[in-house]
Formats: structure tokens, sequence, C-alpha cells
């Protein structure tokens, strides 16, 4: 008989969805999995609008002049712009170009496209050589900490996931509280390890108390081999010494001396 495909409930779906997605999230209640939701929400709501904005630039772009829809998907199909420009409106470039009117405005033009060039290659060569230096690290964390491509994987999905969120303005309180957390961590090891040096240094004289130093003087209580000089014994007076508080005497309560006896 053949088994029963399991079909997962709708729940279960979408929490398995956002745990693929957010893998530093457990979604362990409610509040945090419908909160995840309405944040993907807000997004998907603010890039639709991007979308539609920019769309609507271009309708009005191709609506303005036809033919830039033609150049648009001459472009696309892998034609070179200048060339298809000119199909598109032949000596209407040569003559905006020739137009000393115009001189200016399209020196100033050039003039921006070629510092944007500059200006692209100089982030690429940036780009290039932080990359070398942060897969060496990667590299070298890997090592030391002997991880597997998957944990490292894991790693850089998540910070890559950050660093979109970022991009759009959009910090999760996860990430949040772990920025937090990274800037006491260093406070918080010093912390404890004060707290651990002093606690051991207690410990230490707590010691030193329990176990009395030989030959300083003191007697031990109720011992027999205390330091120091021991008294010459008294008589024994039977229940009647030990009629008082503690461990006196009636003739130490009274302030009196007894005649040692003599040996």
């Amino acid at each position: 008989m053949p088994e029963t495909e399991e079909v997962k409930s709708k729940r279960d779906a979408t929490l398995e969805r956002l745990r693929g997605k957010y893998p530093e999230e457990q979604f362990d209640d409610d509040e945090q999995l419908f909160g995840r939701i309405n944040d993907d929400y807000d997004q998907y709501d603010k890039e639709l609008a991007g979308y539609q904005e920019r769309e609507g630039k271009f309708s009005d772009m191709f609506t303005s002049d036809p033919r830039s829809a033609r150049l648009m998907m001459s472009w696309k199909d892998g034609d070179d712009p200048a060339i298809a420009l000119i199909r598109l409106y032949g000596d209407d470039i040569k003559d905006a170009i020739d137009d000393p009117e115009k001189q200016e405005a399209i020196a100033e033009a050039n003039k921006e496209y070629m510092e944007r060039v500059a200006q692209e290659k100089q982030y690429e060569e940036e780009y290039s050589a932080n990359l070398s230096e942060s897969l060496n690290l990667l590299e070298k964390a890997q090592q030391e900490r002997g991880l597997s491509d998957e944990q490292i994987d894991d790693a850089m999905a998540w910070l890559i996931g950050v660093a979109k969120d970022a991009m759009m303005g959009k910090f999760s309180p996860e990430t949040i509280e772990m920025a937090i957390k990274a800037q006491n961590y260093d406070n918080d090891v010093a912390q404890a390890g004060e707290e651990g040096e002093v606690r051991g240094k207690n410990a230490k004289v707590t010691e030193t108390l329990r176990k009395p130093s030989k030959g300083d003087g003191t007697a031990q209580l109720d011992g027999k081999n205390g330091g120091g000089r021991r008294k010459a014994p008294m008589p024994d007076m039977g229940a009647i010494d030990r009629y008082a508080d503690g461990n006196l005497s009636i003739f130490e309560r009274g302030g009196e001396k007894r005649t040692p006896i003599k040996r």
C-alpha cells in the first residue's frame, strides 16, 4: 500500500519558508511570527511602490517619444546603442552635437560621464581589494575555529542579509540586539574576569583563616596543641566550676583567681 504523503499545514509551510529566509530567527511565538510577516509585507509594499514609480517614468518617456522605446528594445537585443541612436534619430543626433548653443551642455554631460566612469573604476578596484582581504580573513577564521564550509556559508549568508536590509534602511530587533551585545562584549569579559579574580582571592583568604598558623602565640579553641604559653591547671571544683555562662567558672565570673596546683 503506497505511503500517504504528509500534507503540511499552511502555518507549518509558512514557518518553514520564513526560517529558511531568516535562519537566525526561530519564530517560537506568534508575536515574533506575525511581526516578521508584517515587516515583510511593509518591505514588499515599499518595493512595489518603487517598481510602479519607475514603470510610470518609463511609460511617460516612451509616450513622449516612441523612438525611445525602440532604442531601449534595440539595446536590450544587443545592438550598439550609438548605432541604434543613428538608426532611430539619423542626422538629428549629428545636428545636436554640432549645434553651437548645445556645446556647453554637451561638454558638461561628457564631463559627468567621464567622472562616473572613473568613480565606477575606483569602486570596482576597492571592491576587488576588499573582497580578496575578506576571503583571506574567512579562510583564516575557518581554520582557527575548525568550521565547516557550510558554517562559513551560513555566516556569510546572514551577513549579506543584514547588509541588504541596511541598504533598505531596515534593521531587525535581533540584529540590533546582536550589535549591542557585541559592543558590550569586551566590557562583560573584563568584568567577569575581575569578579572571578576577586572570588579567587576571597576563597584564599577564607581558607587561610580556617588554618591557624603554627607558633603564632594564639591558642586553638578546644585544642590540646595551642601555641604560646600554657596556663597551669586549676583544681577541678566539679559541677560548681560550670555554674556559669558558657565555659566560665564561678571564680572567673567573680573576678577571683584560684591557686594553681603545685606538682
